[in-house]
C-alpha cells in the first residue's frame, strides 16, 4: 500500500528581505540586500558581513544568501542594503507560526522561515493536503509574505519540493511516482552530499540520485564510510522515516556578533560584551527562561575560537548578573597578540519561568534588578528594541 502524501515542507521566499520589504512597501520590485548590523545602506554594505537575505530582484544579479556583503555591493551597487532586524523577523516568525498551528499541532520548525508539518489528522478538516498548502499560502499572503510549499510521503521529499518550486510554488510528489520524480535529480540533491561527497561520487560515474540507487549499498558504504553510505542508499531510494516532530524548549539562548573592525581595546571589549548580555537577557526574557551556565565565545583575528563558560548556583535572565559572569571569564583570559573579530554571550542549563530565589531577610537585589528589567521589556515592547539601553551604551 502507498504511503499517503501527508508531510508539508514550508519554506518562506526571501523571508528577511521580505520581512523588509512589508515594512516600507517603497521597497517593493526593488534589489533589497539585507546582512550585517550596521545603522542604514553604507553600514549595512560594507565591512565583513554577510547576506542574510536578498530579494530576487537582488539574486538576479547574483546575490544570494552567505556571500560576504563586499562582494554583494561589487555585484549589484545600486541595490538597497539594510541591516537585520531580528525583532522584525522574530515577531513574523510567531505569525507565521500561529499560520502553521492553526491547521496541525504537528509543526517541526526548522529555522524562523521553515518548518515540516505533518497534516494527516487535518484532511478531514481542511481537505487533501495539496488543498491545505494552498490555504497556508493564502493565510501566509495575508502577512505580506509568500512561501514555497513542498508535499510528499516524508521529510526528504517534501523539503526537495519545495525547493524545486521556488518561489511562490506548491509542488506535490506523486505518492505513486517517485522514483521518476527523484531519480533524474543531480547527485548533491541528496542531504549529505557536498562538494568533497560529490566529487567521490563522480569518481565512481554516479551523476544522478537514479545513479546512486542504482548501486549497492555496500559499494557505497567502502566508497564513503559506513553511516554516509547507509544513509544516501536510502534517500536515493526515497526513503526517509522520520517523523516530525514538534518543537522542544531551546537548549540556549544568546547572540553573538562579528565585528566590522577588530576589537582591539579593553573597554571596546566590554561594551560589546554588555550589549551582547542585554540582548540575550531580553531574548531570555522574550522566551520565558532563564539560566545557569552562561559561556564567553571569542574568536581572535587569526580565526582560532575558544569558549569559557561557568555554572552558576541560581538561574539569571538579567543583563547585569549575564554581564558580571562574562566580564569575569574574558579578563581570565590570557591577553592574545591578535584582535578580536568576534564575540558571543549564551545562556545554557535553562528553565521555564523566573529565576527562583531564597528568601533573604534584607532583600534581594536581583529582584530589584528583575523589575527594573520587566519595565525595559514592556517598553521595548511598545517602542522598539532600541527604545531603551544601558547608560554605558547610549552613545
Amino acid at each position: 500500500m502507498t504511503e499517503p502524501a501527508t508531510i508539508l515542507h514550508v519554506d518562506m521566499d526571501a523571508f528577511y528581505a521580505s520581512v523588509e520589504i512589508v515594512k516600507d512597501h517603497s521597497l517593493r520590485g526593488k534589489p533589497v540586500i539585507v546582512g550585517g548590523h550596521g545603522a542604514g545602506a553604507t553600514g549595512a554594505g560594507g565591512g565583513r558581513g554577510v547576506v542574510t537575505s536578498a530579494s530576487y530582484e537582488a539574486r538576479f544579479f547574483g546575490v544570494s544568501a552567505a556571500m560576504p556583503l563586499i562582494t554583494a555591493r561589487r555585484l549589484c551597487p545600486h541595490g538597497v542594503f539594510l541591516p537585520n532586524d531580528p525583532h522584525a523577523y522574530s515577531d513574523y516568525s510567531e505569525r507565521i507560526r500561529t499560520v502553521f498551528s492553526s491547521i496541525t499541532p504537528l509543526v517541526e520548525p526548522l529555522s524562523l522561515d521553515e518548518a515540516f508539518l505533518d497534516v494527516a489528522g487535518a484532511v478531514k478538516l481542511f481537505g487533501p493536503p495539496a488543498q491545505i498548502g494552498r490555504l497556508i499560502k493564502e493565510r501566509i499572503a495575508g502577512l505580506g509574505l509568500s512561501c514555497s510549499v513542498g508535499i510528499a510521503t516524508n521529510k526528504f521529499l517534501a523539503k526537495l519540493a519545495s525547493t524545486q518550486c521556488k518561489p511562490a510554488g506548491l509542488l506535490q510528489v506523486p505518492s505513486e511516482g517517485v522514483a521518476e520524480w527523484l531519480h533524474p535529480l543531480p547527485v548533491t540533491a541528496l542531504w549529505g552530499v557536498g562538494g568533497r561527497t560529490a566529487e567521490t561520487l563522480h569518481r565512481l560515474g554516479l551523476r544522478t540520485v537514479g545513479d546512486v540507487a542504482s548501486i549497492s549499498r555496500r559499494t557505497l558504504e567502502r566508497a564513503v564510510g559506513d553511516a554516509l553510505g547507509a544513509h544516501l542508499h536510502a534517500l536515493a531510494l526515497g526513503r526517509d522515516d522520520r517523523a516530525v516532530v514538534p518543537s522542544e524548549p531551546a537548549k540556549s539562548v544568546g547572540a553573538e556578533e562579528t565585528f566590522e573592525a577588530d576589537l582591539d581595546c579593553t573597554e571596546h571589549v566590554l561594551r560589546e560584551l554588555l550589549r551582547l548580555s542585554d540582548r540575550t537577557a531580553s531574548r531570555l526574557r522574550d522566551k520565558g527562561l532563564c539560566g545557569r551556565t552562561v559561556t564567553l565565545k571569542l574568536r581572535w583575528s587569526n580565526f582560532q575560537t575558544v569558549t569559557r563558560s561557568r555554572t552558576l548556583p541560581e538561574e539569571v535572565d538579567t543583563a547585569a548578573e549575564i554581564y558580571e559572569v562574562v566580564r569575569a571569564l574574558f579578563e581570565k583570559l590570557v591577553p592574545e597578540r591578535f584582535r578580536i573579530r568576534l564575540l558571543g554571550v549564551s545562556l545554557t542549563t535553562l528553565s521555564v519561568g523566573a529565576p527562583t530565589r531564597q528568601t533573604s531577610l534584607f532583600g534581594d537585589p536581583s529582584n530589584r534588578l528583575r523589575l527594573a528589567s520587566g519595565a525595559v521589556d514592556e517598553l521595548r515592547g511598545r517602542f522598539g528594541p532600541e527604545a531603551v539601553r544601558p547608560a554605558t551604551l547610549l552613545d
